[in-house]
């Protein structure tokens, strides 16, 4: 994201939806995609009545340790009372995006090569599988994050 860099923002890629499946759950959608430079993939379960998405558009994922614009962490506060600029307080990273979760990174896996791991993050039953280099999601752990994402 242009101008806005920070240590809470622990991922941060382009990617293009290449597959969606909703056959097993009417609202929800299971997309993949895969990033511009080609290296890294996601599966997510997404809730396509709050953002309907199709094969071939580009989205941006920002995965956060906290909404706040200025880094500073959300504690002391439930993570739905973090902001709510649109009902007088203060502007959070959730204001620049469409789609906002908050789940847990339960498990990793290495890939065979030794280069390449596997992220696995639950919202609530929603599931997302990050598969890349190990160099661009080496800033994940096993702790709690916002999931991000816009066209």
């Amino acid at each position: 994201m242009s101008g806005m860099t920070s240590d809470s923002q622990l991922f941060d890629e382009h990617f293009t939806i290449t597959a969606s499946d909703q056959s097993k759950y009417d609202r929800v959608s299971r997309i993949s995609a895969t990033s511009q430079d080609s290296q890294t993939t996601f599966a997510l379960d997404i809730n396509t009545e709050l953002f309907p998405c199709a094969v071939g558009e580009p989205l941006h994922m920002v995965l956060a340790s906290t909404l706040s614009l200025d880094g500073s962490k959300d504690d002391n506060k439930g993570w739905r009372d973090v902001g709510r600029s649109g009902q007088g307080g203060e502007a959070t990273l959730a204001d620049l995006f469409d789609y906002v979760c908050h789940g847990k990174i339960y498990k990793f896996e290495d890939g065979d090569d030794g280069n390449i791991i596997k992220c696995y993050v639950s919202f609530g039953g929603l599931l997302l599988a990050l598969e890349g280099p190990y160099k661009k999601l080496t800033p994940l752990r096993v702790d709690y994050i916002y999931l991000l994402i816009k066209k």
